[in-house]
């Protein structure tokens, strides 16, 4: 049974949703406001994730931000926001899809199979018993480049034996490049494989690879590990 938070400050619309996803077959949780939410994604990882933009605490926008940082979660937005740039630049920001209010309960459940079918392993509620699931993703195993070593399993990375602190998708994005140790990954197949978000700028990449470089002791212009093959992508070397 995939598991569902609904996000919704209003009460009785917060309850309708809940009732309509409960009656197709979710396991489903709520929150009324946006630091709830990042309290119950925290804490008890779910599935799925109903988002609307009107909360009383933050900025829905911020919110999913925030989200995006701590887990790659699917998340569905729905807003009363129908302007276009409005809406890239949620997708843009994270979001999986999203939905406009008015919307039926229909319209949310099929919205959200499909987004559950397009991003993760856990099939949509009410499929039938034996229906092909999209694979696991290659488990990463623990790598050591030259002084680095990384466990994805432990979720810990040491350099020259000090730990890193990473943030969540640092180490991700680490852990990715170690597990393809030498090969050239380019920022594309970083968003579908790490971020699992094919459609956002590549900037975003930059902005990880900058902060990573910072905390592995480095700067673009005078790389030691992460190499950049101008026009081709990234890769993880042992430093010469």
């Amino acid at each position: 049974m995939p598991s569902v938070l609904v996000v919704e400050d209003d009460p009785s619309i917060r309850q309708s949703l809940i009732e309509v996803l409960a009656e197709h077959g979710y396991a489903v949780r709520s929150a009324g406001d946006g630091f709830g939410a990042l309290r119950e994604v925290t804490q008890s990882p779910v599935d799925a994730v109903v988002l609307d933009l009107g909360l009383p605490d933050l900025d829905g926008g911020d919110a999913l931000r925030m989200i995006r940082g701590i887990s790659s979660v699917p998340v569905l937005v729905a807003t009363a926001r129908d302007d276009e740039t409005e809406i890239i630049k949620l997708l843009n920001a994270g979001a999986d899809d999203y939905l406009v209010k008015p919307f039926s309960g229909g319209q949310l459940v099929a919205r959200l199979s499909a987004v559950l079918r397009r991003t993760s392993h856990v099939p949509p509620a009410g499929a039938p018993a034996g229906a092909p699931v999209a694979p696991a993703a290659e488990p990463l195993r623990p790598t050591t480049v030259g002084e680095l070593s990384v466990d994805p399993g432990a979720r810990t990375a040491y350099l020259a034996g000090r730990e890193l602190r990473l943030t969540r998708r640092e180490f991700d994005l680490l852990a990715f490049l170690a597990h393809h140790t030498g090969q050239v990954v380019s920022k594309r197949r970083l968003l579908t494989e790490v971020w699992r978000e094919p459609y956002v700028d590549d900037q975003t990449v930059d902005v990880h690879l900058s902060s990573l470089r910072r905390k592995l002791g480095e700067r673009a212009a005078a790389p030691r590990y992460l190499l950049t093959v101008r026009g081709v992508g990234i890769k993880l070397v042992a430093p010469r």
